[in-house]
């Protein structure tokens, strides 16, 4: 069984407290493996940019994983998000995970200027993307002419130093076949998904895996979940509420369903700090 993977949502708030940096120095404190944040640009409440603060992040810390969680494809060409993870992997000492999605939220697309795509145009660039970001991190002049994107003679010098895992959070059909054929690692999110579809959904994912020649395991199955350390336990079905055991207890059904990595959202109306601290002291030792 692979090892469980443990990491905290930094929040991409800009209000006038807001730490971000301070949040990842405490999740690496506490021996979390990583820390992820969210890809919404626009919105009325103040928000850094995604990338930036990841890379503020990775400079003010020296261990734990750095994720995007997940980069939205639309905003960013395939080659330049490529570029962006080569040099952030480089100056982070590899310590990231390329989340990547197909794009959900079409009104902040409208609100940058830019195009909106069919659901199928989503998928499809997708699909072209992860062709696109793996074939110019490893080839020379990479050419590729996809049904959504393509390039042409396409030099990114350096190499990345590692093959920097990317992780799909998809949902549906194709995006889960594709996740299988080529994502490293799968992260849904809990709400998004139902507790009831996830089993399926994962099976969807390994089926694709093994039909591409791929082991069982060459693929992480996270799953970023609100937690609420201290609340009323089944209060609500997509938070994971209770005392440490009971959470521990809710977790332990998921890794029997074949997750190995969580990321943390704290919920509810207890500090997100506190949450987190209690995560690492009382919960995460009764899963390890």
């Amino acid at each position: 069984m692979s090892p469980l993977l443990f990491g905290v949502n930094v929040s991409t708030s800009a209000a006038p407290d807001a730490d971000p940096a301070g949040q990842a120095q405490a999740a690496e404190e506490f021996g979390f493996d990583f820390v992820s944040a969210s890809d919404h640009p626009s919105g009325t409440h103040p928000t850094y940019e995604t990338w930036t603060m990841l890379t503020w992040i990775a400079a003010a810390t020296s261990r734990i994983g750095i994720a995007s969680r997940v980069l939205s494809l639309p905003f960013r060409s395939p080659a330049l998000v490529a570029k962006m993870a080569e040099s952030l992997d480089r100056f982070a000492g590899n310590r990231l995970i390329l989340g990547l999605g197909a794009g959900a939220a079409d009104a902040e697309l409208r609100a940058f200027g830019l195009p909106v795509p069919t659901a199928r145009d989503k998928v499809d660039g997708l699909a072209d993307a992860l062709q696109i970001i793996r074939g110019v991190w490893q080839q020379p002049g990479f050419s590729y002419a996809g049904r959504v994107h393509g390039t042409r003679d396409a030099e990114l010098e350096p190499k990345p130093q590692r093959p920097i895992p990317i992780w799909l959070g998809a949902f549906g059909p194709r995006t889960l076949a594709l996740t299988g054929r080529y994502a490293d690692g799968w992260i849904p999110s809990l709400g998004y998904a139902g507790a009831s579809q996830l089993a399926g959904m994962r099976a969807a994912v390994l089926a694709a895996a093994q039909a591409a020649g791929r082991a069982p395991d060459a693929v992480t199955c996270a799953l970023q979940l609100e937690v609420s350390v201290g609340g009323r336990a089944g209060a609500d079905p997509d938070i994971v509420s209770g005392s440490a055991e009971e959470i521990a207890e809710r977790l332990r059904g998921l890794i029997a369903a074949g997750f190995t990595a969580f990321n943390f959202s704290p919920a509810g109306p207890r500090p997100a700090g506190e949450q987190v601290e209690q995560l690492a002291a009382d919960v995460i030792p009764l899963l390890r």
